[in-house]
């Protein structure tokens, strides 16, 4: 069983950033999603994708994924650069 680890992203469609300290466990799919022949949705018989597991940090994911035998794949956040910059730089 596969998992990746990552960080959860900040919302683009809001400004605050409520729920960005989780980190989610996450399964990989184990089979390709198929079409429903007479609906048409795609669907697969693996229940394992909609898991998601949330944790504090990434160190609490990574001791979870080890301690039940999930190869996990870990995906950091690069560090956020900030350009500070003051309205009266427009003008030198």
């Amino acid at each position: 069983m596969q998992a990746r680890i990552y960080k959860r992203p900040k919302n683009a469609m809001q400004s605050g950033k409520a729920l960005v300290d989780q980190w989610v466990l996450e399964f990989m799919p184990a089979e390709a999603k198929k079409a429903d022949p007479l609906m048409g949705w795609a669907g697969s018989g693996d229940t394992q994708q909609q898991v998601q597991l949330k944790f504090p940090s990434q160190e609490a994911a990574q001791a979870y994924a080890d301690k039940y035998g999930i190869t996990a794949i870990t995906h950091t956040v690069p560090a956020k650069r900030l350009k500070i910059q003051a309205y009266a730089d427009n003008f030198r």
